[in-house]
């Protein structure tokens, strides 16, 4: 029986050799399309146009070509069944037993500024999914490969025949349907961000390829994987192979620099900030941010937004940190870092990206939107007697920058562009405010004259009069708790200016 197999590609890469190939050792003809068929031809390959075979022409700007029974017979057949075997002979319908396809780049076409509604529209494949759906379908009997990247593996394979033909045929179906859906998925999240103005789905399509399979998750005996485009926004200059909870720490990481527009250094522990400084100069804000905890840093995550440069290097080359994120690293810093093997550099353009947050629990997803939003210091209120001055004010706006990333109950001590001590993860905000002081003595920094930022409202009076005991003037939460007026009379007995936001900062 004639082998035959169908090629059309967007991408075209490798397609010429793998076309030779087939056609030279394995006795395959070809059927193609458009462009592909061209380029086959061009490069001495015999190949039949599917309207030379079908007898029906391309039409329509060619969106209809391969939708037709000669071709979808030809892949859906049960070569085992006398009645499918019969009506394909009686309708003139041969088999196709190699299926060579992928799709349109409507990815790529839409992640182009100037993309249109229309031009994304015309990169929607049809033709291309449901003749790899339909080969898929029959992969006992079908090849279908969807990615360049297959074709060595698919010639072995052919090659050797028998079982090991049979389980990449059951392999590439697998990544068919895989790959069929999250173009679905990129689709559905395009045209609901066109016409329903990006809101929460009605069916949350995902559809993120594997960047990599981890050595395993937070702990050792649990199985990971990392999914999505991370490895396009962070990129590895030297170090040990990324583990689960290093890409965490650098999300986090990457979130909270992004914050600042001034040179900042922020450290950060398990997802929380350690010590944030912003100066006119890296090594400066390095001390600064370094001052406020000496030890939770080790084995932690340094993040710079200026290219880090040979005086800091020389300052962190000390200490042991997993991994070190900046937009750029100078050739005399590289070289300094590059005496420490297993040391993770990233480089992170430190733009803010809002994004939908996605977390499992039993039972299903739980999504939203990424806590971006844009406060403006016009947009707070004073509720006490007395207003901030400048200088609280810039603590006070540092200080709720920071607080905003540091796990709930999460409380802030701040000065002027730097922490002073950091309070995280409490069931109690009071017990989150004594550990922010308890740190603070403990690197020997006084809060006289410093500010306090909590991430939600003080529930009760204790929290805000503990901080006046330890020496702060001025406090910013969100308000809104049913006893705000007995914590602005608390602020007002201890002669502090309170700023409320209107916006709460819960991180879980």
């Amino acid at each position: 029986m004639e082998k035959r197999a169908l090629i059309s590609v967007s991408d075209k890469t490798g397609v010429v050799e793998f076309a030779k190939e087939i056609v030279r050792k394995h006795g395959y003809s070809i059927l193609s399309t458009g462009g592909t068929a061209k380029l086959l031809a061009a490069n001495g390959v015999p190949v039949t146009e599917v309207s030379d075979y079908t007898g029906f022409p391309e039409m329509m700007n060619g969106r209809v070509k391969t939708l037709h029974p000669k071709i979808h017979g030809g892949l859906l057949c049960l070569r085992s069944s006398e009645e499918h075997m019969a009506q394909a002979k009686e309708h003139g319908i041969g088999m196709i037993d190699l299926v060579v396809v992928n799709l349109y780049p409507f990815k790529a076409t839409v992640a182009k500024p100037d993309c249109t509604l229309e031009d994304a529209i015309e990169n929607i494949d049809i033709g291309g999914p449901s003749m790899l759906r339909s080969a898929a379908k029959n992969h006992a009997s079908v090849t279908v490969v969807c990615d360049s990247k297959d074709y060595p593996r698919t010639l072995e394979a052919l090659r050797k025949g028998g079982e090991e033909l049979q389980s990449l045929r059951r392999e590439l179906a697998l990544k068919v349907y895989q790959r069929t859906s999250a173009y679905d998925a990129a689709i559905a999240n395009y045209l609901n961000a066109k016409y329903k103005n990006n809101e929460l789905p009605d069916t949350l399509n995902v559809g993120l390829p594997l960047v990599q399979k981890m050595r395993y998750g937070e702990n050792p005996h649990q199985n990971a994987a990392l999914y999505g485009d991370f490895n396009k926004k962070f990129r590895q200059l030297q170090g040990k192979e990324l583990s689960y909870n290093n890409i965490i720490d650098i999300s986090a990481a990457a979130e909270l620099i992004s914050e600042f527009e001034a040179p900042t250094v922020a450290i950060l522990k398990h997802t929380n900030p350690c010590g944030v400084a912003s100066c006119d100069n890296l090594l400066t804000a390095w001390e600064r941010a370094f001052e406020t905890d000496k030890q939770a840093p080790f084995g932690g995550i340094i993040t710079v937004n200026r290219t880090l440069e040979k005086d800091l290097a020389e300052a962190i080359a000390h200490i042991f940190c997993e991994v070190i994120i900046a937009p750029n690293f100078s050739d005399e810093a590289l070289e300094i870092f590059s005496k420490k093997k297993n040391l993770r550099l990233m480089i992170w353009d430190c733009k803010k990206v809002p994004h939908r947050v996605m977390k499992s629990v039993l039972g299903g997803v739980l999504v939203q939107d990424s806590d971006s939003i844009e406060e403006l210091r016009a947009n707070m209120t004073v509720p006490t007697k007395r207003q901030p001055t400048e200088e609280e004010w810039k603590a006070l706006l540092f200080g709720w920058k920071v607080v905003k990333h540091v796990k709930s109950n999460a409380i802030v001590y701040a000065g002027q562009e730097r922490t002073l001590g950091i309070g995280a993860g409490q069931m109690s905000r009071v017990d989150s405010s004594q550990i922010a002081v308890w740190k603070a003595g403990n690197a020997k920094l006084d809060l006289k004259g410093a500010v306090i930022a909590s991430d939600a409202f003080f529930p009760f009076a204790d929290g805000l009069v503990a901080a006046a005991e330890a020496g702060c003037t001025a406090a910013i939460q969100p308000g809104g708790s049913v006893r705000d007026a007995e914590v602005i009379a608390a602020a007002d007995a201890n002669n502090m200016a309170m700023v409320f936001t209107g916006i709460r900062h819960f991180r879980h």
